[in-house]
């Protein structure tokens, strides 16, 4: 049990912080509701009724989203390269910067056809 104590303290104070926290909040906060305090926040923007089983999404929605995981598999690869750098020689570079031009390629295919306009 000793090498899991301060794990536990650690554990028990994270937890005491939550309940006083959400404690103080309760008794010290305004009670004072009015309609757009319990309206779901839109942005500003009033929420318009969506046809049954959600409607459509923008493409753009979708495109952002596969961005994003492009952009992290190429973090992915990077981290243990750039650890690993000495030891892999110049093959490995070759291949990293093949890598790096394709995926640079691709973000500027986006980048050209507007992929990243956000109107």
């Amino acid at each position: 049990m000793n090498p899991y104590l301060p794990i536990i303290a650690i554990g028990a104070v994270g937890f005491a912080f939550a309940a006083f926290s959400v404690v103080a909040a309760a008794i010290s906060g305004p009670r004072r509701y009015n309609r757009s305090k319990v309206d779901a926040y839109e942005c500003g923007i009033e929420p318009t009724p969506h046809a049954p089983g959600g409607g459509r999404f923008p493409v753009k929605y979708f495109l952002t989203a596969m961005l994003f995981i492009i952009f992290d598999i190429e973090i992915v690869f990077l981290y243990p390269w750039a650890v690993a750098f000495d030891q892999l020689g110049l093959f490995a570079i070759v291949e990293m910067f093949i890598f790096i031009g394709t995926v640079f390629i691709a973000y500027g295919y986006v980048w050209r056809r507007g992929g990243l306009e956000w109107n």
